[in-house]
């Protein structure tokens, strides 16, 4: 069993004290974000849940740009060349979309660096037995450059193709 150093783990306690108990949870979580823990418990389950549904929306973004983006460059190897870009523009604008989105809402969040923790393996070397609640929420920090490198070239590169489709569609 590898033990943690007090900065690689930060737990935010569900302890009511005051009216203000929700806002006090999201300031601890916000100074978690910032101070870049390896992982974050997050005990109270509403901030959890809520935390865990915006990174899933963020990786949904990403994922739908990545794939949206392939489809849209490789529809044209595989169809025939009248019928290609019925799929491969709305693809593209579908990548751009919600690559552009991402890098609006999610792309300088503290949150997005983070992704939710779901191995047991992982999870049981966090000091899970101090809490009080059964069900909190495991954030785990991951490097999110190559991801984000990855999406943005799909993106870029199937708005140049869908610039590039529409003026020859209309060029002529």
């Amino acid at each position: 069993r590898v033990t943690l150093s007090s900065t690689d783990c930060y737990i935010v306690h569900e302890i009511y004290n005051g009216e203000n108990a929700q806002d006090q949870f999201e300031y601890e979580l916000e100074q978690a974000l910032e101070a870049q823990y390896k992982y974050i418990v997050i005990e109270p389950t509403r901030i959890g849940d809520e935390t865990a549904r915006w990174i899933t929306v963020g990786n949904c973004l990403h994922k739908t740009a990545v794939l949206a983006g392939i489809t849209c460059l490789f529809t044209p190897l595989a169809l025939p060349v009248d019928y290609s870009h019925y799929i491969s523009l709305p693809a593209g604008v579908l990548s751009v979309a919600c690559c552009t989105l991402y890098g609006i809402s999610w792309q300088f969040d503290p949150c997005c660096k983070y992704q939710v923790e779901y191995d047991a393996y992982k999870l049981s070397r966090l000091p899970l037995h101090t809490l009080t609640s059964s069900t909190p929420v495991v954030l785990v920090r991951k490097d999110d450059l190559h991801r984000k490198r990855l999406h943005n070239t799909i993106a870029l590169a199937a708005l140049v193709y869908c610039v590039k489709k529409i003026y020859e569609l209309y060029a002529v």
